[in-house]
């Protein structure tokens, strides 16, 4: 396994009104200011098709989410669900 590239540092000159109205679009999506420049780089990349096929998505930040413990001798995967069946016609009298 490779380690991960390290990520480039940038300095970014903005307007401050700029980064002020940035900075709460980002609070209101639970984002730094940092991942929110990031998040709407990659999305105009991408809407352009210049996003690069073998770019590694963002990372995620914060608690990882919670799972639930598998007991032992427990199956890891998950039985598949029986296909829906369609309803029967009724019968007319």
């Amino acid at each position: 396994m490779t380690p991960p590239a390290e990520r480039k540092q940038v300095l970014l000159r903005l307007d401050p009104v700029v980064y002020e109205a940035l900075a709460r679009w980002a609070s209101d999506e639970l984002r730094s200011a940092n991942a929110q420049i990031e998040f709407l780089l990659r999305r105009a990349l991408q809407e352009a098709g210049r996003l690069p096929g073998g770019v590694a998505p963002i990372p995620r930040r914060g608690r990882p989410p919670k799972t639930t413990p598998i007991a032992p001798g427990t199956p890891t995967t998950q039985p598949e669900a029986e296909p829906e069946r369609e309803a029967e016609p009724k019968q007319q009298e």
